[in-house]
């Protein structure tokens, strides 16, 4: 079965970065666009960022552009979101996202998801 299992996170002050990870298994990797949510306590999933299955294109929420990459290694099976710049308003669970569908910012375009790993931002 499909499995997407995310790891990376962890607590960073303000000002730091983290790289998330993500493998993919169970699924053709490069046929699926990939991306990353996130959801802090008492809010919505919201989307952080997408990128296409073999293309490689990458698409940012407002929030996070400038700071965040995603990019994808299809030979190890592997996306990663790569942040800078981190302030505590990044805290949230992120979680990995393979989409059924290119509306890569609604979390109903999601296939399947992964685990979800803790970031926290001090101040």
């Amino acid at each position: 079965q499909v499995q997407l299992v995310d790891s990376g996170g962890g607590l960073v002050q303000a000002g730091g970065s983290l790289r998330l990870s993500c493998v993919a298994s169970g699924l053709t990797f490069s046929n699926y666009h990939m991306g990353w949510f996130r959801q802090a306590p008492g809010k919505e999933r919201e989307f952080v960022a997408a990128t296409t299955g073999r293309a490689g294109n990458t698409y940012y929420a407002d929030s996070v552009k400038g700071r965040f990459t995603i990019f994808r290694e299809n030979a190890k099976n592997t996306v990663y979101l790569q942040m800078n710049s981190l302030n505590p308003e990044d805290t949230a669970v992120y979680y990995c996202a393979a989409y059924g569908t290119t509306q890569y910012t609604y979390a109903h375009s999601v296939a399947y998801w992964g685990q979800g790993t803790q970031v926290t931002v001090s101040s």
